[in-house]
């Protein structure tokens, strides 16, 4: 882990475009007994090795049926392209009924929350709200289809209380779509043309994402001026005056030209410093200027130090700020950069710890230790002291891995043991359908998450168990997904784990593709003979003897953790 002063060092060559530098947060033969209680001890949380949970907030669950219809969003749309009423107050029942702690999630990040384009548009695939939270029409409000400050505020709160970090989903490359009662913002602000043709750096940077999405000017620090349908939102929802005034006070503190992306950056980091948002997950990273991000990482640092110095009750531990970039299709064998064709660029230099990575839905299709040792090598060596983030399924990637759902437990093994940190689409664990008939394009991936299936499906049920025990298991242990990894018996299949930091040692060893009944896992050289171990996932005692662990029980794996 990085001291202040180093990464203070480290702020001041890599944030250029405002002049004031501000201090940001330092960032790094056995016998069984059946039915007994661990009490794990205490462990850091590592975003190396964080399992996190995506959920798109307009689906995942509606706690509030009051706000389910706002700035008459009344147009028919295409099969799941308008709202469907899931909200902040959703997320926040669910975490107080235990879901997420129970699946072992130990950060969500939920989709944009800020005020969306208010009428509909037709990309092709049928007219289409923003209920996605992608389509940006004020970033300073809340869509009212989502909830409130206050409601934000509450599920924070209450996803801290119970040791569960936020990441908000944030978007700073474009604006929504124009639309006959969403005009677009200024010139000086965004270009409406070309559409990229992603060919170099230039045709993905400068130009639009895709027709009709005004782009922002992320290259340039120009000056330009609030646009008037802005100012008159603001005077007619009475807040003008605060707003002008606390974007005085954030230009003379941060010393940065009143630029577009200046802007946006001061509305979306106030919601670091007002509720303790605990990292973000940038859209479309490669669509702007990496200059914007480095910039976006200093201020939400700073923000973020002001909000544990103001609340020091509420303070979960030292983890610096923490940004997670979507950079389309970048993969994990690619290392620190991203090559345009005619350009590469190390988005990790500009104040990403770690990067979506696209190769795994790949990779799952291989046997378990490629895909471990692998991961393992390029975390330890081209991305050591940075990490990934990995995934299966996702709201937007149309080949996701078994999109028909035909090995959910495959899918949870693979993805809850690869070395870096974990990413659980809402209803992975559920086997939630991604193949919805009428859908066009991604809608197919976003349909309501199936609660009604969890409740009386049996082999949902099951499944979700599955998830649940691996889950837990990943949260308890930083060496899962942070820790190195090491073969220990090719057949049967043994690995294991080691996390390490100046504080504190977590070790255990896995077993994959296990024989049903009686099973002998080889534990030599990491586990002393008398070793006294949990086995999680059939949760029986067992100690080492001769090596070795014996189990007997129905399961084809095990998971093993040291007795305190």
């Amino acid at each position: 882990m990085m001291n202040k002063g180093l990464l203070l060092l480290l702020g001041f060559a890599l944030f250029t475009s405002c002049k004031e530098e501000k201090k940001t947060p330092s960032p790094e033969q056995s016998s069984t007994v059946e039915n007994s209680i661990v009490t794990p001890k205490k462990k850091p949380f590592v975003w190396e090795g964080a399992n996190i949970y995506f959920l798109l907030t307009d689906r995942f669950n509606n706690g509030d049926t009051t706000n389910d219809i706002n700035f008459e969003r009344t147009e028919e749309t295409g099969v799941l392209r308008g709202f469907m009423g899931g909200d902040l107050k959703g997320i926040t029942a669910k975490i107080e009924e235990g879901y997420f702690t129970k699946l072992g999630i130990n950060a969500i990040w939920f989709t944009p929350v800020v005020e969306q384009i208010h009428g509909a548009t037709d990309e092709g695939t049928g007219n289409s709200y923003g209920y996605h939270g992608y389509w940006t029409k004020d970033w300073t409000a809340l869509d009212p289809n989502f909830g409130t400050r206050d409601d934000l505020e509450t599920m924070v709160k209450t996803a801290h209380k119970n040791g569960i970090r936020v990441l908000m989903d944030v978007v700073l490359n474009h604006t929504g779509p124009v639309t006959e009662i969403d005009p677009v913002w200024p010139e000086e602000w965004v270009r409406t043309s070309p559409t990229c043709t992603f060919e170099n750096y230039e045709t993905t940077t400068a130009c639009t994402l895709v027709n009709n999405l005004p782009d922002i000017k992320t290259e340039s620090d120009e000056e330009v001026a609030l646009p008037d349908h802005l100012l008159a939102k603001w005077k007619e929802e009475g807040r003008l005056s605060s707003e002008l005034d606390e974007l005085d006070l954030f230009f003379k503190r941060s010393g940065c030209s009143r630029s577009s992306k200046a802007y946006i950056t001061k509305w979306l980091t106030d919601y670091v410093n007002d509720f303790g948002i605990d990292g973000f997950r940038v859209d479309t990273v490669k669509h702007a200027d990496e200059s914007a991000w480095s910039e976006l990482y200093k201020q939400a640092s700073i923000a973020f130090d002001t909000w544990k110095r103001k609340n020091p009750d509420a303070v979960l531990d030292d983890n610096p700020f923490y940004m997670v970039g979507e950079v389309y299709n970048y993969g994990i064998s690619s290392g620190r950069a991203y090559d345009f064709g005619d350009k590469k660029v190390d988005y990790y230099n500009a104040g990403f710890k770690s990067l979506i990575n696209f190769e795994l839905k790949t990779d799952a299709k291989k046997d378990y230790e490629t895909i471990f040792k692998k991961y393992n090598t390029l975390l330890q060596s081209k991305l050591y002291g940075k990490s990934v983030v990995n995934y299966l399924t996702s709201h937007d990637d149309g080949s996701p891995f078994d999109k028909e759902r035909k090995d959910p437990y495959h899918a949870a093994n693979v993805l809850l043991l690869t070395p870096g940190a974990s990413q659980v689409y809402y209803g992975d664990e559920s086997s939630r359908n991604l193949t919805i008939e009428g859908t066009q394009g991604d809608a197919t991936l976003r349909s309501y998450m199936n609660w009604n299936e969890i409740d009386s499906v049996p082999e949902t049920k099951k499944i979700l168990a599955h998830w649940q025990k691996l889950g837990t298991f990943r949260a308890n242990h930083p060496a899962v997904g942070a820790g190195t990894h090491k073969v220990l018996s090719k057949a049967p299949y043994v690995f294991e784990r080691t996390y390490t930091n100046s504080q504190y040692k977590d070790k255990v060893v896995v077993g994959l593709n296990l024989p049903k009944g009686k099973k002998s896992l080889p534990v030599k050289g990491f586990f002393g003979d008398a070793t006294k171990l949990h086995e999680a996932y059939s949760d029986t005692f067992v100690v080492v003897k001769n090596g070795k662990v014996e189990l007997e029980n129905e399961f084809d794996i095990a998971l093993l953790e040291l007795v305190e």
